[in-house]
């Protein structure tokens, strides 16, 4: 369960503070691996936007769910509605952080079935027979779910489709030992696979991110922001006590640069001003603590740093689109 006391525990000068793990976790990141089967040509299944695949799993509001295919054998393409197809080979993966609705495929001429359908218990149409085996597709899909994704900075600079080999080793990551653990365990099935697939799916989405960061060269963006020693130190120290009484003044002598220096290059690099950021932060941390924890809101109001209970309110509609109180009742 979050509480406040783990933001309040640090200290401005811990300049090693970890912004990144701190986006991360806020995420509370799990997964579930809904179709592992073969396929044999022509094969196509349909699967609905974000919103009506959360509903067709009755996944909880609050949640964000996110589609991602992994090729094991073959090849599949993916079409995005209203884009063009896009291949993806044997140890690939696509992952649909945008949320669109889209049809994964092979060979032409094939019925489409619905992602639902399958989901609820009909045979799957495609299946081969042992002499095609083969020559035939063998395809995970599952979801990621994310919380708290509307003022999250890493989220919001995810590309809408990321496609990823998922082969190729990285120094920041591992995705493939967990892809390659995840799939013996989904292949055996035997005591306890469920537990450890649930938990490598969390790792496996933590290592995808991990690969998207090693691999982004943006001048600009949270991302850029957070690789900056300058701006990635003052994400650090707001993120080390979003509640603490920042000022640009403030965080610019935190890096030992003057203030409309300071702010100019945070800006640049983020697209917000410190201040700004400063406020989307607190409402990210309001947000999970009226979700996790029981908190009356006026202590959550002065944990994220607001001695004025109505302004706080004011502030969280604003970025959020409801009273705190709406969210806590919406979130649950």
């Amino acid at each position: 369960m979050l509480k406040s006391t783990e933001y309040n525990a640090k200290t401005t000068d811990n300049v090693n503070y970890d912004a990144l793990s701190d986006v991360l976790s806020s995420l509370r990141v799990s997964g579930s691996i809904l179709l592992n089967e073969d396929y044999a040509a022509p094969w196509a299944v349909r699967l609905p936007n974000a919103e009506l695949l959360r509903t067709a799993l009755k996944v909880p509001n609050g949640a964000h769910v996110i589609a991602f295919h992994f090729v094991k054998r073959g090849y599949i393409e993916i079409t995005p509605d209203n884009e063009e197809p896009i291949t993806i080979e044997a140890g690939e993966m696509a992952i649909c952080f945008g949320g669109a609705a889209h049809r994964i495929s092979q060979g032409t001429g094939g019925k489409a079935i619905t992602a639902e359908a399958l989901l609820t218990g009909s045979s799957n149409p495609f299946q081969p027979d042992e002499k095609h085996r083969v020559r035939s597709t063998s395809l995970i899909c599952g979801v990621f779910m994310m919380h708290n994704v509307k003022l999250n900075p890493l989220f919001a600079s995810l590309p809408s489709l990321f496609h990823v080999s998922a082969l190729r080793p990285g120094s920041l990551h591992n995705l493939p030992e967990v892809l390659n653990w995840m799939t013996r365990e989904a292949e055996q099935m035997t005591q306890g696979s469920t537990y450890v697939i649930d938990r490598l799916l969390e790792l496996l989405c933590v290592e995808i991110l991990r690969l998207h960061i090693e691999a982004t060269h943006l001048k600009s963006g949270w991302l850029a922001g957070v690789k900056d020693p300058v701006v990635g130190k003052a994400i650090s120290m707001i993120h080390s006590r979003p509640g603490d009484s920042w000022t640009v003044k403030r965080l610019a002598h935190g890096v030992a640069m003057s203030p409309s220096r300071f702010a100019a290059r945070f800006s640049a690099a983020l697209g917000d001003s410190p201040m700004a950021y400063v406020t989307k932060w607190r409402m990210n941390v309001a947000g999970r603590l009226l979700d996790e924890t029981r908190q009356g809101i006026g202590e959550i109001a002065a944990d994220v740093g607001y001695d004025n209970v109505a302004a706080f309110a004011r502030g969280f509609k604003r970025h959020l689109g409801v009273p705190p109180g709406a969210w806590r009742t919406r979130q649950h």
